[in-house]
């Protein structure tokens, strides 16, 4: 299977001026060699992060750029709390480096004031951390990544990217009982809102493509606000708005195991002063998408936050109707984030335009679901996932919504394990690809958790609590690996669960946490109210002017 195939090829990035297309002396636009692990929950990540940072010593370096970043979250308990880990981490001699979106006003529901005290106390500790507002207007810096370096010791050396910030909410395990450190979201979600989402864990030669996204930002040399407020604000405060030299950046770790990893990402056509390594912007995320698509023959699996956007959507319509044994089973967020009378329609009218789009195009062949915890309080789904017939994954900061492929900075990375699954079905897609272990293996793993269907050998829970409620039922693995099986044991799991509530929760629970995604209806008129305000606040477009009127990316 050529690798071209399905990953990006040198200058299909569409972006030039990155050093990601020329850092291999074999001009390779992915590196090869990587060993790649999902971890699934937040706290399954703080404890490895927790794990890593302590073990860093005087010499080594430490980066990291985040969307939000609560000083006082706890990545395992008292004392963990991630200020007082980066910064005894600086104390000892490691170089701390960070970059934290400034963020809208806190009166908006955002993190101005808790990115600022993260950030002040880093550099209180001897680190650097830099509020960077160098986005497009309306925009965040949205890429959630750690990069852990060890001069002298190649091996230990590590990146994680994915949807995980460092803040409240997210320290959640397959319980789903939510993060202690919450939150306020929608009141269905309750006062410790259930929290579902993925990280990616990358060690190999492509730690030093992470790193060197880090760079191109850490040194981009135009100034990290263009708002005069706001740089008045940063001298009132006496602000670090200087980016210190780095140390020359090491050798890439060398190869450790069987992933070509692509690393992808999404940046803004920037007015008037663009990146100097994306002048034009880039969408190497949607581009990646747009490639491995039109490959897609059995099975689309998404997990993704939004999941909105017909002009994004759109790829996965035409995958549809280009391949009628495709199908689509998705899971997203049973209730928006905020439902209030206003940002409840801004929030909904995109998914519910972009279902109906996709559901034009597949008909039965697309499954959207929700996801429960075991006490029947929705989980939020804040994962960005995308497994393409057992082949191609993608992990990342990035979701299926114009935003995330325009507008905002987002970074994924994108796996093709170069090994062969052993497992039946041998080649799902039936184009000769075969299934490859990294991208099953994830499938399997989400799958198995929201049908309750336990690990390895297929055993469900059977006492509630970590493994599965009461009358949890075993699921073989062998038959989830079956795209066609798995698609519809998500169907009949959430059908079985839609009818135990509609029966009043009478009986023993159903095995799984899945419950058939139902779009609310909106009134014609709150349609036409809501769709502007979508389009300019909830989901804008930063594409160049041509582009737009070309529908490209």
């Amino acid at each position: 299977m050529p690798t071209s195939d399905w990953l990006l090829a040198p200058g299909e990035r569409g972006n030039a001026a990155t050093r990601l297309e020329d850092r291999r002396a074999d001009g390779a636009a992915w590196s090869e060699g990587n060993r790649a692990r999902p971890l699934v929950h937040g706290a399954a990540y703080f404890a490895e992060l927790l794990e890593r940072v302590r073990a860093m010593r005087a010499g080594d370096l430490l980066l990291f750029t985040d969307w939000r970043g609560d000083p006082d979250e706890r990545l395992r308990g008292p004392g963990t709390e991630i200020a007082a880990v980066l910064g005894a981490a600086a104390e000892r001699g490691v170089i701390v480096k960070g970059l934290l979106w400034r963020s809208h006003l806190d009166g908006f529901r955002f993190s101005e004031e808790e990115n600022r005290s993260l950030s002040e106390d880093v550099e209180a500790a001897g680190g650097e951390c830099l509020l960077d507002l160098r986005v497009r207007p309306g925009g965040s810096h949205h890429q959630k990544m750690v990069v852990l370096r060890h001069p002298g010791h190649p091996g230990r050396d590590v990146a994680y990217i994915g949807g995980i910030d460092l803040c409240h909410n997210r320290n959640d395990d397959a319980d789903h009982r939510g993060d202690r450190q919450s939150l306020a979201l929608a009141p269905r979600y309750g006062p410790h809102p259930p929290w579902h989402d993925v990280q990616l864990a990358l060690s190999g030669p492509v730690v030093g493509d992470v790193e060197a996204v880090f760079r191109e930002r850490w040194e981009d040399p135009a100034p990290l606000s263009r708002s005069p407020l706001m740089r008045l604000r940063e001298r009132l405060d006496r602000e670090d708005t200087r980016a210190d030299e780095l140390p020359p950046q090491e050798p890439d770790p060398p190869p450790c195991g069987t992933h070509a990893v692509q690393v992808l990402r999404t940046y803004p056509n920037r007015l008037l002063r663009g990146y100097p390594f994306a002048p034009d912007g880039e969408r190497s995320i949607a581009r990646a998408y747009l490639k491995a698509l039109r490959r897609a023959r059995t099975l689309i699996y998404l997990e993704d936050q939004y999941l909105w956007s017909p002009r994004v959507v759109d790829c996965f319509a035409r995958a549809l109707r280009a391949s009628p044994q495709l199908r689509l089973a998705a899971v997203i967020p049973s209730v928006p984030e905020q439902d209030g009378p206003l940002t409840g329609p801004m929030n909904l009218i995109g998914r519910i335009t972009a279902l109906e789009e996709l559901r034009r195009a597949g008909g039965d062949r697309v499954a959207v679901y929700g996801v429960e915890n075991h006490a029947g309080t929705p989980v939020y789904v804040h994962a960005k996932v995308c497994v393409i017939d057992d082949v191609w994954a993608s992990v990342g900061s990035d979701n299926v919504n114009l935003r995330s492929w325009t507008h905002d900075s987002e970074l994924s990375c994108a796996v093709l394990d170069r090994a062969a699954d052993p497992r039946w079905p041998y080649d799902p897609g039936g184009l000769g690809d075969g299934a490859r272990p990294f991208a099953r293996e994830l499938r399997l793993e989400l799958m198995r958790e929201h049908l309750d269907a336990g690990d390895g050998d297929g055993a469900g829970g059977g006492d509630g609590a970590g493994g599965g409620p009461p009358g949890a039922q075993a699921l073989s693995q062998e038959a989830l690996c079956d795209p066609s099986t798995a698609f519809d044991r998500f169907g009949e799991a959430a059908a079985a669960l839609d009818a135990w509530h509609a029966a009043g929760r009478r009986g023993p629970r159903p095995a799984g946490r899945l419950r058939r995604y139902v779009a609310p209806r909106l009134s014609p008129v709150r349609r036409l109210l809501a769709t502007p305000l979508h389009h300019a606040l909830v989901d804008p477009d930063g594409r160049p002017l041509g582009m737009r009127l070309r529908g490209g990316f």
